[in-house]
């Protein structure tokens, strides 16, 4: 509000001074109406030759083309004032007067400033209930909408789910019928290759004594001729030793002959020579004698031999005779297993009505449970629906009172009105004409009125009809964008002048309020619609979840729940969740996100990274076993994401660097073999057979690692710090199994001590001691360490990948061995073998033996197919784009059921392609060659094409 003061030098007194007011209403332009004469009061101050006649402008804010102009006769002031004299009883009561008015002036003025600041301040909160009803209004009808369709959409998802466990149960049902069918021609097929073994054996046996007999007989001929022979060539050569003495005795006789002769002649005494002759005679009748003696010897020899001979000839009658019992025994034993057979059938058909019944019982029973599922899920529904109409109720309740509210507003602001009203009235009544010779405008802002003194009053127009308070919080917390700030308002025109009307100043981002950050207030309904929403949407998902464990549940059999660390479930499908460059990353928080895929997409293993503190970021160097703060994450974020593994249902497997430790200090000698940390170990923790760190351990059980200190596992108290440290990883941390880096360092039988003590539920050993597959030595030294670790541990499968590589380029004759096998671990022990294409090493940046690109397809489609626990890479899943790929043949090895145990069967391996049956439920090719199921002579059944990727491969499913 502003005064014009007429210059009281010219008469001078000090004259009383009143302002032109504009008369408004709130709704649109408003009159003015003034007096052609001054006040009453006044009269004597004014003579008839002085008058005043100012040009008074009224304008409205509501629309500036139907502003009202008045206007005096001329527009003009007189150009001379003549002043009066008075009196000066006149000039104390006139001044008396105008105190008294100026009084009242102000009075009346800060009465109306005051009602007409509550007036427009209530009209803005009228506005602000009307947008906030309007707005809870429409979130209360799209809360109701969305909350009708999530009741709908939940009803038919019950439905569906009803339809979805009915057809379940029938097919179980028929799956009951044909377990029945399978079971009887197991049971006849087992009856005929018993009773096949069992006459089979009998002529085995027949056979095996008759040769027996047989050999007997010619071992006993031949001991027999070789005694004959020896003992006839004995006496040869004894005879021949007696003619040769003989010869040599008479050619002595003849010496002593010529000899006797000679003495004779020489006169020598003949009687000596006699003498010697019949010595010499006396021990030819010896050597006669001991030839007689032999000879006897030889005879009684020979008698021997032939009452021998007769002793095999008895042998030989009392095996036939005991052949010939073998045969009355057979019959007798055909006859008996006849009887059994007999017996065997009818406690199999005893044993098919006692699984008819027992499919029965458990149909009844899987119908009980059905139904009970049914009712729970229609008492869900009944409590969706209840709590639906409580808050439908809630929400009339709201709009009720929002309605209310609306209406005492609008009272309010009509009394507001009726006193603004009111105000103007009396202070038109108060109001004078005023003199001067300057233009006055007057502007009515909502209720307010405003005093501006420009000719180019459009620029002095507010700039808002908002409230001049601070918008309050509950209301800040429903609007999306942030109101202006506007200046205060002016109540003095040489500020307002001096202002320039200067830009607004907009709020600073650090002052706009957020709603994320706005804390819900106790007893806002909106609040307690948002929680009572939450809770609601908890309670459903925890319902789905109940569901869905019910149901896996009921389709699990009992070979899936035995969980051993060879082999975990026997259906595990492994993610290596990492490559060589993860560890530039925060990676386990990126991996944490990718849980809720990984489950989806049908893996139920994620092979982590090395979690402890390493000289090399990628892990593989451990220092200090217990920090678990590495590059690719604090142990919080580990542990969260362990956590996120958990609650989607997969294990995760930790990568344990056990073969190598990193020291902390060097020794006098400047060797670095002095560990820190928790375990902190000397040089007697390493085997003394490392030539870079002079351990003084025991020499080593395996191969060296060149880079770091090889750990002496022979050692008592590293073992036991080891079974504590898996001991605190497996319960403190949440690891569900390992990967064992490098174990060709150390002895299996350490691996299977340390497997026992920390209770994995899955472990797979990383034995690769070369890249040339020489097939059975190759698989050999693998199944050796597998052997080593009593089978608590599963290996990759370095053979097969190796072959692949090979196999997969019109050579799919290196996937089969001599004995109609796969080649490989897989062959031999496919439950223990854990199957890939690639890795860390193998490939990502590494690139040390990587699989061929343009066959990756064709790999996976072998491995996902065939027995043992197959691998895939995480860069084959995200960066290559095959994951459609991937989760297709994960989906056929699902629906096949094969596990790390299933049968293989392989029809066709050559240059051409490669078909193998497995599990009895599948059928695969690999290859160009022209091939289909109907084609197969030895393969029955009917089958259904799953996956046709052309000459790459082609999956068959049972029906």
């Amino acid at each position: 509000m502003g005064v014009f003061v007429l210059p009281s030098s010219a008469f001078g007194v000090l004259l009383p001074h009143f302002p032109v007011v504009s008369l408004g209403t709130p709704r649109g332009q408003f009159h003015l109406v003034l007096g052609g004469s001054s006040n009453r009061k006044r009269k004597n101050l004014l003579t008839g030759n002085w008058q005043c006649r100012p040009r008074i402008v009224v304008a409205s804010n509501r629309d500036n083309s139907k502003d009202n102009v008045t206007d005096d006769e001329d527009g003009s002031l007189l150009g001379s004032y003549e002043m009066l004299e008075m009196k000066e009883d006149e000039l104390v009561e006139a001044r008396k007067a105008l105190s008294e008015v100026k009084a009242r002036q102000a009075a009346l003025e800060k009465e109306r400033d005051q009602l007409l600041e509550d007036f427009a301040s209530s009209e803005a909160k009228q506005k602000e209930y009307v947008a906030s009803v309007l707005h809870d209004k429409e979130l209360a009808v799209s809360e109701l909408e969305s909350t009708k369709s999530l009741f709908h959409q939940k009803l038919q998802e019950s439905v569906k789910e009803k339809f979805a466990l009915e057809s379940k149960l029938v097919l179980a049902r028929q799956d009951a019928v044909e377990l029945a069918v399978q079971v009887e021609k197991l049971a006849e097929v087992a009856f005929r290759q018993a009773t096949s073994h069992i006459l089979e054996d009998a002529k085995l046996r027949v056979s095996a004594a008759e040769t027996l007999a047989a050999e007997s007989a010619f071992q006993i001929d031949e001991q027999i001729r070789k005694s004959t022979e020896g003992t006839i060539f004995s006496i040869i050569v004894e005879s021949k030793d007696a003619i040769n003495k003989a010869l040599d005795v008479a050619e002595n006789a003849i010496d002593e002959a010529t000899q006797a002769v000679a003495v004779f002649t020489d006169a020598v005494n003949p009687i000596d020579v006699i003498a010697s002759a019949q010595s010499e005679n006396i021990k030819l009748q010896g050597a006669v004698s001991d030839l007689e003696a032999q000879l006897l010897v030889s005879k009684s020899e020979l008698d021997r031999l032939k009452l021998e001979l007769q002793q095999a000839q008895v042998q030989a009658n009392a095996a036939e005779l005991r052949s010939s019992n073998a045969e009355k025994a057979l019959l007798e034993f055909q006859e008996l297993s006849r009887k059994k057979a007999l017996e065997q059938e009818e406690e199999i058909r005893s044993l098919l009505e006692k699984i008819k019944k027992e499919a029965v019982e458990r149909k009844k029973v899987l119908s009980k449970a059905f139904k009970a599922e049914l009712e729970s899920i229609k008492a869900a529904v009944d409590a969706s629906k209840e709590i639906t109409c409580s808050r439908e109720n809630a929400y009339m309740r709201r709009c009720e009172a929002l309605q209310r509210s609306l209406r005492t507003s609008e009272s309010a602001l009509k009394m507001w009105r009726q006193r603004a009203e009111m105000a103007q009235s009396l202070l038109l009544k108060e109001r004078s004409e005023k003199e001067d010779d300057e233009d006055v405008i007057y502007i009515a802002n909502d209720g307010r009125i405003d005093l501006l003194t420009d000719d180019d009053s459009q620029k002095w127009k507010l700039l808002s009809y908002g409230p001049r308070k601070e918008i309050p919080q509950w209301m800040a917390r429903r609007i999306r964008s942030i109101r202006p700030k506007f200046p205060p308002r002016k109540t003095d025109i040489s500020k307002a002048l001096n202002s320039n009307f200067k830009s607004l100043e907009l709020p600073k981002l650090d002052e706009v309020w957020s709603i994320a950050q706005e804390k819900l207030r106790e007893g806002d309904m909106l609040t307690e619609h948002v929680i009572e929403k939450e809770v609601i949407e908890k309670k459903r998902k925890a319902l789905e979840r109940a569901l869905q464990r019910k149901t896996v549940k009921w389709k699990r059999i009992p070979e899936e729940t035995k969980i051993e660390p060879g082999t975990g479930t026997g259906r595990e499908i492994v993610f290596q969740g990492f490559n060589w460059e993860s560890w530039r990353r925060q990676w386990y928080q990126e991996l944490a996100f990718k849980a809720a895929d990984l489950s989806h997409s049908g893996i139920t293993a994620v092979w982590l990274p090395p979690p402890t503190q390493s000289v090399a970021p990628q892990g593989y160097m451990p220092s200090d076993l217990y920090n678990l703060n590495s590059s690719y994450g604090s142990v919080e974020d580990l542990k969260s994401c362990i956590e996120e593994m958990h609650s989607q249902e997969l294990l995760a497997l930790g990568d344990i660097v056990l073969n190598h430790r990193c020291a902390h200090k060097q020794s006098p000698n400047g060797v670095w073999n002095i560990f820190g940390g928790k375990l902190a170990w000397g040089p007697e923790a390493i085997v003394c057979d490392d030539p870079n760190f002079q351990g003084r351990g025991n020499p080593s059980s395996g191969d060296i690692f060149h880079a770091a200190p090889n750990v002496d596992h022979s050692q008592h108290f590293v073992r036991k710090d080891v079974k504590e440290w898996l001991y605190w990883l497996r319960n403190d941390i949440g690891y569900d199994g390992w990967r064992l880096d490098f174990v060709r360092g150390f002895s299996g039988t350490f691996v299977k001590e340390y497997i026992e003590a920390s209770n994995p539920a899955f472990a797979i050993g990383e034995y690769w001691d070369s890249m040339a597959y020489e097939h059975d030595a190759h698989r050999q030294r693998i199944v050796n360490w597998i052997n080593a670790t009593g089978g608590t541990s599963s290996a990759f499968d370095v053979t097969t990948k190796g072959i692949l590589h090979s196999a997969l380029h019109d050579q799919y004759w290196r996937l089969i061995d001599p004995q109609g096998k796969p080649t490989g671990v897989m062959g031999w022990w496919p439950s223990r073998a854990c199957t890939f294409l690639e890795n860390h090493d193998t490939g990502s940046t590494q690139g040390h033996w990587p699989f061929p690109r343009d066959k990756l397809t064709q790999g996976y489609a072998y491995i996902l197919t065939h027995p043992g626990t197959p691998v895939i890479f995480y860069d084959h899943f995200y960066e290559f784009g095959i994951r459609d790929v991937l989760t297709e043949l994960i989906e056929a090895r699902r629906r096949a059921g094969i596990h790390c145990r299933s049968s293989v069967k392989i029809y066709h391996a050559n240059t051409e392609g490669y078909v193998a049956q497995v599990s009895n439920m599948l059928v695969i090719k690999l290859g160009h060659f022209d091939w289909n199921p109907s084609k197969e002579n030895q393969l029955d059944g009917s089958w259904q094409k799953f996956i046709d990727k052309g000459a790459d491969y082609q999956i068959w499913l049972r029906q």
